[in-house]
């Protein structure tokens, strides 16, 4: 993997977690909106956009090429690919119910523990090699989650939907092969009914006491959120996949760390707090992420430098 393409890969990445942090803090202001009803009109959307943009991209154009002569020699696929969807589908409406229900935190701290599920996932479905510095990340990430499980009486489920989720996920689209954005665009195509059906059943869909979207008591409160979380989530998403396959799993996991902390903050805009006893579970997180780094560096001291500075 050349540097020119490992620096796309990092610019990707942290452009993508500054975008979802904003698309947290935007669900989270948001009274009056349903999450599944944001995520209908994010989906919508989303491959607008996309379906906007695509015949102009002549890379977008051989992706798609490519995934229907796949999809054609195996049928079999199609199989792997609703599974897929379904994954990313619980990820993304979880992404959204969170902030308004009181569990950012939570989906905080599942970001918090992805990169180390996905060295994890990386040396069990890819034969990563871990090393001392990555054998100390995830013992000290242990520690923190240990500490988490006891004074919590258990990991929340948003937690290890996170955590555990977005590794499955991601492992299976690079083993089939559909770790590009003509595979998350099918995604999405195949997510379109549940989206209409999300709308039109939502706060302000049909049967809504104002009339709908555009009843004569004009644009409800609101509106332009879900229209900038549609338009942010499909740049989001889109470095952020491209991001998954331009860069090593190990490092991309690893650069997973600025979106936790950037949700954090936002978690606490939104009004969750953070006791003392918190150090205990974020302190040996953020250590293990600190080994991680270490590790990156020792492999490669020159790799990441040159990544960044090729990515500005």
């Amino acid at each position: 993997m050349s540097t020119r393409t490992t620096g796309s890969g990092v610019a990707a990445s942290i452009t993508a977690s500054v975008l979802f942090a904003v698309i947290f803090l935007l669900a989270g202001l948001l009274p009056g909106w349903g999450a599944e009803e944001i995520l209908g009109w994010r989906i919508v959307l989303t491959l607008s956009m996309l379906g906007a943009t695509f015949p102009f991209l002549a890379t977008a154009r051989a992706e798609w090429r490519a995934l229907v002569t796949r999809v054609r020699r195996r049928p079999t696929l199609i199989l792997l690919g609703v599974l897929a969807t379904m994954l990313v589908g619980v990820q993304l409406w979880l992404f959204l119910w969170a902030p308004l229900n009181d569990m950012a935190m939570a989906v905080s701290f599942g970001y918090f523990l992805m990169p180390l599920t996905m060295v994890l996932a990386g040396r069990v479905f890819f034969a990563d090699r871990l090393s001392n510095l990555r054998k100390l990340a995830v013992a000290a990430a242990a520690l923190g989650v240990a500490h988490e499980a006891f004074s919590a009486g258990g990991l929340q489920w948003p937690t290890l939907l996170v955590c555990l989720g977005y590794p499955i996920y991601f492992v299976l689209r690079r083993k089939i092969g559909f770790d590009n954005l003509a595979a998350f665009s099918a995604e999405l195509m195949l997510m379109l009914p549940a989206a209409v059906f999300f709308i039109l059943s939502g706060p302000h869909g049909l049967g809504a006491d104002d009339g709908g979207m555009l009843s004569g008591a004009g644009i409800p409160e609101g509106t332009w959120g879900v229209a900038a979380i549609g338009v942010l989530g499909g740049v989001s998403m889109a470095t952020y996949l491209l991001a998954s396959k331009w860069l090593p799993l190990s490092l991309f996991g690893l650069l997973g760390y600025v979106e936790p902390v950037l949700l954090v903050v936002v978690s606490w805009i939104l009004g969750e707090t953070l006791g003392w006893a918190a150090l205990l579970t974020y302190g040996p997180i953020l250590l293990a992420l600190l080994f991680l780094s270490l590790d990156g560096r020792r492999r490669d001291p020159k790799l990441l430098v040159r990544a960044l500075e090729n990515a500005q």
